[in-house]
């Protein structure tokens, strides 16, 4: 008896990020020295390009490759830049952040408390993909969002 095939992966979740970047090698050893990632799988291409790799951060999985133009397959760098966030807890983003950029991380925000509780700091990797690092440092009542949010705005302040 054949035992049925779980439609997803043991692990895994249903939303993996796929990051593509122009070394995908060295974004692999950054994000182990940044964020303590580790390596699951790596594929080669002809010349030594990676088509596609996998890590794991802490209990999340992310999937890697590099940049295939004639795929369709573009870096933040050629882009422009990149409108996606990768948001990630840690149990100590002073820490983290201190890290990351230790790694060669440009620091966009340095750490700070937020309205909605978490102590958050932003960063973008080399390969130009931006990272909002966090700490739960208080829970807040969802309900009280708006109006921190609106006391924050009328303030002067940003938002994060």
């Amino acid at each position: 008896m054949n035992t049925p095939v779980k439609p997803i992966p043991e692990g895994y979740q249903s939303v993996t990020p796929y990051l593509t970047v122009d070394d995908a090698a060295a974004a692999l050893a950054f994000y182990q020295q940044a964020f303590g990632a580790v390596e699951t799988m790596r594929l080669l291409m002809p010349g030594g390009k990676i088509g596609h790799a996998e890590f794991t951060i802490g209990v999340s999985h992310f999937m890697i490759s590099d940049a295939y133009p004639n795929a369709g397959s573009a870096s933040p760098d050629k882009l422009g830049g990149t409108p996606v966030k990768l948001h990630m807890y840690l149990n100590d983003v002073d820490a983290g952040f201190a890290q990351a950029v230790s790694a060669g991380a440009t620091p966009v925000m340095p750490p700070a408390d937020q309205f909605w509780g978490d102590r958050m700091a932003t960063v973008i990797d080399p390969f130009g993909h931006q990272w909002m690092l966090a700490t739960h440092i208080a829970d807040v009542d969802r309900s009280e969002f708006q109006a921190k949010m609106d006391a924050l705005l009328a303030a002067g302040g940003d938002c994060a």
